[in-house]
């Protein structure tokens, strides 16, 4: 046996399975998007065995996007999910052949709920076929596998149906970046939209800030004592003055100078680059990026100084994944 060769005939027959399905496509894949999208409720996806596998990931796909989704196993619908279910969702239910029993049995209870059911089934004859109120069927086309018994093609090409419905509802519904970022707080992109300057930076008791007129010595004992690369150098209202970093001391100690009689404002950086607290850290990233430095000063709205913030605690905050 070519193995490769073989796998390659998996491929292929997907590919044309897809192929397939994507020029089916028509008026009943639109009133399902439709359905979606004016869903008042829940739109709720029921399959069992591989059906069942996908069905999990496309309402995960749809709640991902912004449709509020969960997948009910059939077994346990019997067994008390079904009081999930109410007269204003949208229950999907996947069947290839449309006579999974576990599936077929959900129907009675669904009808007296009074809720959308939608049958998605390669047999347009079958009992889910009949019985739900709205339909897509999926052409004839080979199984990938060499028995052409073992879901794979229909499983391929319900998947992606699943994503195209969740994809094409989403942009429907406009919805954007910020939107994603919301239902993925925890991802790079969620952290990336969504957390600010404030949320990471060095404040108060953690932050190295000097007053004007301050030694040179006594702005690097702020500087050890707080762990920061940077000292802050503010006038009495807290306004910021200028900073001097790490980099900057060990160029001045290299050069002798006394850091006892030295002030701060012969040595520091004036008019130093700094960010508002409320930007967002990954634009606070992209300024030090751009200037090539590894810290800011932040200020608030009132242009007072609030804190320090350097490029790896954006990192550390897995904001850039």
């Amino acid at each position: 046996m070519d193995i490769v060769k073989e796998a390659q005939w998996v491929f292929d027959t997907e590919i044309t399975a897809l192929q397939k399905t994507q020029k089916s496509l028509g008026k009943d894949f639109e009133t399902i998007v439709q359905l979606v999208v004016n869903c008042t409720g829940k739109v709720i996806v029921s399959g069992m065995g591989k059906s069942g596998h996908i069905g999990a990931k496309i309402a995960a796909s749809l709640a991902s996007l912004g449709t509020p989704s969960f997948f009910m196993h059939p077994g346990e619908a019997m067994h008390g999910d079904l009081g999930m279910v109410a007269k204003n969702d949208v229950v999907l239910l996947m069947s290839n052949s449309g006579e999974s029993d576990e599936i077929v049995r959900l129907l009675p209870t669904l009808h007296e709920i009074q809720c959308i059911t939608v049958a998605i089934t390669g047999n347009s004859r079958s009992t889910l076929a009949k019985e739900c109120q709205y339909h897509f069927y999926f052409p004839h086309f080979e199984e990938a596998c060499y028995m052409h018994l073992a879901p794979t093609s229909s499983t391929t090409a319900l998947l992606v149906l699943g994503d195209a419905i969740a994809v094409v509802a989403s942009k429907l519904r406009n919805y954007t970046k910020n939107d994603f970022a919301l239902h993925h707080p925890a991802g790079a992109l969620g952290k990336k939209l969504l957390v600010k300057v404030e949320n990471v930076m060095h404040t108060g008791d953690e932050n190295a800030v000097v007053q004007q007129g301050s030694t040179l010595r006594s702005a690097i004992v702020e500087m050890s004592s707080k762990g920061l690369s940077m000292v802050t150098i503010v006038d009495q209202e807290n306004k910021l003055k200028g900073i001097i970093t790490d980099g900057d001391l060990r160029r001045m100690l290299e050069h002798g100078v006394d850091v006892y009689r030295e002030m701060v404002d012969n040595v520091m950086t004036k008019l130093p680059k700094y960010i508002n607290s409320r930007d967002m850290a990954v634009n606070a990233l992209q300024k030090m990026s751009d200037f090539r430095i590894t810290g800011m000063p932040v200020l608030d709205s009132s242009d007072c100084v609030v804190g320090s913030i350097l490029m790896q605690d954006i990192y550390k905050a897995g904001i850039i994944g």
